[in-house]
């Protein structure tokens, strides 16, 4: 069974608009890295699963993947540990897989430059017409998840979920259990699909869509009241423990669960 290794939200040109916003809201975000493709990036990290914003810089190499997909929720990012073996079992189970391909980003540590490292291993968009579901080798964990990233103002401590809309959400969950070594199981109206340490749901929708990515917090207290003191952000409590917190700049919805 695969585990989540990040989610992507796409800004496009607008990264140091979305870098203040999520600043705002309490989030640590690593420093802007820059990959080796022609796109640029910063990190919400836990000792899980972590958020990406992804884009591409004003000025050279600009990476036509990110520039050809919308805003906000972008890429569903499974971890892998051996970008070959995955791209074979995919491959085997009846999937057309691309990759390995290797990028790189230099990191900042203690004054000293290095080079984080992945392999990626990509499945076509009509796979999954909601949006990019690929994998993603870490050659240099010790690179990416730092203590001095891991802690937010706000409490944000963990991703849960993600939940992807379908017309056809029965054989949507079924591909993505298939690619993911999982099951598909019925969920209420919907279907969920069991990783290592999160949950795919699979919702029926007009159209497919990733619809939003569930975050957990030690307390929604912090996050709703800075939620709630921007402008362009709206806060809508769920319950005591759960909200959606909506940035319309960038058409993205994220679910909010308290520990």
């Amino acid at each position: 069974m695969a585990a989540l290794d990040h989610v992507v939200i796409n800004t496009l040109k607008s990264m140091d608009a979305a870098a203040d916003l999520f600043a705002a809201l309490g989030f640590t975000l690593t420093p802007r890295g820059t990959h080796s493709l022609g796109s640029i990036n910063h990190l919400m990290m836990t000792p899980g699963a972590y958020l990406e914003l992804v884009g591409v810089p004003d000025t050279g190499r600009q990476r036509q993947e990110v520039l050809d997909s919308p805003f906000g929720l972008n890429g569903l990012v499974l971890r892998t540990f051996d970008a070959d073996a995955t791209r074979d079992t995919l491959a085997a189970a009846g999937f057309a897989p691309t990759g390995p391909v290797a990028f790189s980003r230099p990191v900042e540590v203690d004054g000293v430059e290095h080079d984080a490292r992945f392999c990626t291993v990509r499945l076509p968009p009509e796979t999954f017409p909601a949006g990019r579901v690929y994998f993603c080798e870490h050659l240099t964990p010790e690179l990416v998840w730092r203590d001095e990233w891991m802690t937010h103002p706000n409490g944000f401590c963990a991703i849960d979920a993600f939940t992807i809309a379908s017309p056809h959400p029965e054989a949507e969950a079924r591909r993505l259990a298939s690619a993911f070594a999982s099951v598909a199981e019925p969920d209420g109206a919907g279907w969920r699909v069991p990783l290592d340490d999160a949950d795919v749901r699979v919702v029926p929708g007009d159209k497919a869509a990733f619809r939003t990515a569930t975050l957990r917090f030690s307390s929604l207290d912090d996050i709703a009241a800075r939620a709630n003191a921007l402008r362009d952000v709206r806060w809508e409590a769920l319950d005591p423990d759960a909200g959606v917190l909506s940035l319309p700049a960038f058409d993205l919805n994220l679910t909010c669960r308290s520990s």
